[in-house]
């Protein structure tokens, strides 16, 4: 039996919207990219949906919004998909890393309101959250932090009540990176619709997809008509062909993906309703086992959207051990992540080590990502677990 890591969820509909788009005059900026907008802010419950060709390049946008620049400061995570920071470092910001809650491996909303009321004040207490590298090198006091990007890890929303608190007490800016969980809700809130600007991404392996390509969201009219420009090489809506008021970006989404992800994001409901009978499957046979633990859903997540489905594996067998004994029953899995600032580029930089985020490092060494995917049968998930209860003897 062929297991895959992940399998989009596509039917003849989605081939049908795509063939209608490739038989018409319209490739890309047409009246699917507009409708699939609409839809996408219908269902984050905001005024405005501005799709892009990635969920990296909505963030990117909504860095350039937020007025970030060289050496501003942005609270995030360590534990997520490198994006979420990378999106800082093409503005020359720098990411300001706090750690992490064990339960969901969301970012800690104590330590961000602890961060943004120390960096606020600077001084020493706002020098021990810049990246190590930088303490000796940057004086706090001529640093302004603007911005909190939390991110909602492998579909679960993250606690953003105390972040958005924080945000307003400290006039900050948040963006959003709700990449991975489209459709959840958060105390019986559309994730996505309380931050300035939201993300959401399609990626292949996500709980909708486009192929590639992501969509932002916001309430603020500004944001909206500044995306649309820089999406588009910096032109505004009233400038003539070839003109540019802006710098800009090629960050459109085709006309193609948008017909892709509008059959899709009608579907959302059944999508997450399937993942989460995957996933229901997966805890049933795995939280007897000793050495595993399954997946928790917050209290505060009133709708959980599966994006992967993620163990977490304890000694004596181990991630890595759990991992290879898969690997030779051609069942793959992946670890779900390695901590950004333990990243080459990110310790060379910024001078992180091992240590620095003691919470997302362990969530790092061992947690594990299962095949998981709202095609994947019942079958194939008893294969799986089989194969995990043999490796645990």
């Amino acid at each position: 039996m062929k297991i895959s890591m992940s399998a989009p969820d596509l039917g003849e509909a989605e081939i049908n919207a795509v063939t209608e788009v490739l038989k018409s005059s319209h490739l890309s900026l047409g009246p699917r990219l507009e409708e699939f907008e609409r839809a996408a802010a219908q269902r984050a419950g905001v005024r405005h949906g501005i799709g892009v060709n990635s969920g990296t390049s909505g963030l990117h946008l909504a860095v350039i919004a937020a007025g970030l620049g060289e050496n501003d400061l942005a609270i995030t995570t360590p534990f997520s998909f490198v994006a979420s920071s990378n999106c800082l470092l093409y503005e020359r910001a720098i990411p300001i890393f706090v750690d992490v809650d064990r339960r969901t491996g969301n970012i800690d909303p104590v330590q961000v309101a602890l961060a943004a009321e120390d960096l606020t004040r600077g001084g020493a207490r706002g020098r021990r959250w810049l990246p190590p590298a930088f303490r000796s090198r940057l004086d706090p006091q001529g640093l302004r932090l603007k911005a909190i990007i939390p991110v909602d890890v492998f579909g679960q929303p993250v606690d953003l009540d105390p972040i958005l608190s924080a945000a307003r007490r400290h006039e900050l800016v948040v963006i959003h990176d709700t990449c991975e969980a489209i459709g959840a809700q958060y105390k019986g809130r559309s994730v996505g619709s309380d931050a300035d600007a939201a993300v959401f991404a399609f990626y292949p392996n996500k709980q909708m997809t486009t192929g590639e390509g992501g969509v932002l969201v916001t309430n603020r009219d500004d944001w909206a008509v500044l995306f649309r420009s820089l999406r588009n090489q910096g032109r505004d809506v009233f400038d003539s062909w070839l003109s540019h008021s802006r710098l800009g970006y090629n960050y459109r989404l085709d006309e193609m993906s948008a017909a892709l992800g509008l059959v899709q994001i009608k579907r959302l409901d059944q999508l997450l309703e399937k993942r989460s009978r995957v996933a229901g499957w997966y805890t049933e046979r795995l939280s007897p086992f000793e050495g595993i633990d399954v997946p928790c859903v917050e209290p505060s997540t009133t709708l959980m959207s599966w994006f992967t489905y993620v163990i977490r594996v304890s000694p004596p067998v181990g991630r890595n051990r759990l991992m290879d004994s898969l690997l030779t029953c051609d069942i793959p899995s992946r670890p779900y992540f390695s901590p950004i600032h333990l990243q080459p580029f990110y310790r060379e930089k910024f001078g992180y080590q091992a240590g620095d985020f003691p919470v997302a490092e362990e969530l790092g060494e061992i947690s594990l990502a299962l095949p998981f995917s709202s095609v994947m049968s019942e079958d194939q998930v008893d294969v799986v677990c089989s194969a995990i209860r043999a490796a645990l003897g």
